[in-house]
């Protein structure tokens, strides 16, 4: 059986650089310009995304914990003497920031609430 001349010589080897440049474009231009991603990475961001909102939902209730504590006076003393960048550990070392069930937000949950708390002093 005779082969057909694209499958020959000169012809065959610009057949597969002709596809190895195509699909080399398509996925420079997939990944870079058509926003896709692997699976790791979609992993990643969806866990990102889903802390995010794990310390929007519970810094407010990490500041109203912080606002209802029996001491309120003395702790808020001890948080306005606290430098701007300690407050959040303050928070953290007095549990305000400690939920049943969560895992992972802490440090990003204690400084979200000593912003609330900052901004509720105010």
């Amino acid at each position: 059986m005779q082969m057909p001349e694209i499958l020959q010589g000169e012809s065959l080897t610009r057949l597969i650089q002709g596809a190895a440049v195509g699909a080399i474009a398509t996925l420079v231009i997939g990944f870079k310009f058509m926003d896709w991603s692997l699976a790791s990475t979609a992993d990643k961001a969806g866990e990102v995304r889903a802390n995010a909102a794990v310390v929007a939902a519970l810094a407010p209730l990490c500041a109203a914990k912080f606002q209802q504590s029996a001491e309120l006076p003395a702790n808020l003393v001890l948080f306005q003497k606290e430098p701007a960048w300690t407050r959040s550990s303050f928070i953290k070392k007095g549990g305000w920031s400690k939920f049943d069930g969560q895992t992972g937000v802490e440090s990003d949950l204690a400084e979200a609430c000593a912003t609330l708390v900052s901004a509720a002093k105010a």
